[in-house]
Order: structure tokens, then sequence, then C-alpha cells
């Protein structure tokens, strides 16, 4: 991760000091990332993203899109999230993608983040396994396995697992919050 990021930021002509008042983290965020010192939260690494401006999914997958295609294996997801919650891409470089689908794991304990995202577009999901504690805007509810979720992304909202067990959920988005050249965000 951290050598992509430099790669990236250099193509970018920026110093390290520069991204960071962009991406408005300490210049020490950025140097620990590009040392691979430390592993960011995904809002983190989308504040930073954002600020070059990258999709997390053209930063995971490449520049190159892929070919369509109808099916993708378990190990062909793209994984986007921060090393301690999981979030598999389905399709991450299909050209024209116009959803997010996503294949979303929370430990017990893990949390979108304090900061409640907001972003254009809708999503929606399903909890698979496990529970998630789900607030949007001011209602707050703990969704578990069959039960589901619908809103407007541009309300601020936060996903916690309270749980003592994993919590799967499989989720879609629009616009994708994931596509090449977006700067929407997703709560992952």
């Amino acid at each position: 991760m951290g050598s992509r990021l430099r790669e990236l930021r250099l193509a970018h002509r920026l110093s390290q000091r520069e991204l960071a008042k962009r991406a408005g983290v300490t210049n020490s965020t950025i140097s620990l990332i590009e040392q691979n010192s430390v592993s960011p939260s995904v809002s983190s690494l989308k504040k930073i993203l954002d600020a070059l401006p990258v999709s997390i999914s053209a930063f995971f997958a490449g520049d190159q899109p892929a070919t369509p295609r109808h099916f993708y294996a378990a190990e062909e997801l793209t994984e986007i999230g921060d090393g301690h919650l999981s979030w598999r891409l389905v399709a991450a470089r299909r050209p024209g993608r116009s959803m997010s689908i996503i294949h979303e794991r929370y430990p017990p304990g893990a949390d979108s983040g304090a900061e409640m995202l907001e972003h254009e577009g809708e999503e929606g999901g399903v909890v698979i396994a496990g529970e998630i504690e789900l607030t949007v805007g001011d209602d707050a509810k703990v969704l578990g396995p069959g039960d589901a979720y619908y809103f407007d992304s541009r309300l601020p909202h936060r996903f916690r697992n309270l749980g003592d067990e994993e919590c799967v959920i499989v989720s879609a988005n629009t616009p994708p919050s994931f596509s090449d050249g977006g700067s929407e965000q997703h709560h992952a």
C-alpha cells in the first residue's frame, strides 16, 4: 500500500506535506503509510485518495480496466478494507460500472469510523450473519441476519459491530463509491 500511495503522490507532483494538507491529515500519517508502518482506516485512506483524486478501486486494482465478465470467483474480489474491516468489491476494474456491490465483514468491535460518512447516492444491504448497529441521521438500529437497510447516502451514517461475533453484509450503492475517477465516499 505504501509504495502505491507514494507512486500516486509523486505522479501528481505533490509533497507529503501538500498531500497531507489537502487530505486534512498529518504529514506523519502520509509518511507512515508510505513506509508501510501503519495501515490507515478506510475513511482516512478515502480522504487521502480524494485529495489526489483517485478512487479506492483504482488504488487497489491498478489503472488497467478489466474486460467485462459475468462471473467472479471469491478470490477475484478486490479487497478495499483497512486490514481490520474487510470490504471485497465485485468487478472493481469493470469499465463503466454503475454500482458497487460489496461483501463486507466487520469483526467484533469494528466501526466504520467515529466521523459519520456522507456521500452522493443511495445504498442498501442485507445482513447475512452477526449483528451491526447502523446509524442514519438521528436513527440507530441493530440489524441481525435477514434484516436489511436502504437509505439516501447524503444522510450522515455509521456502521458498528457491537456484538461478539463477526457481522457479514452484502451491500450495494449507486453511484459506485469505489469507481474509477469518482470522489464519492462509502461507509467503507
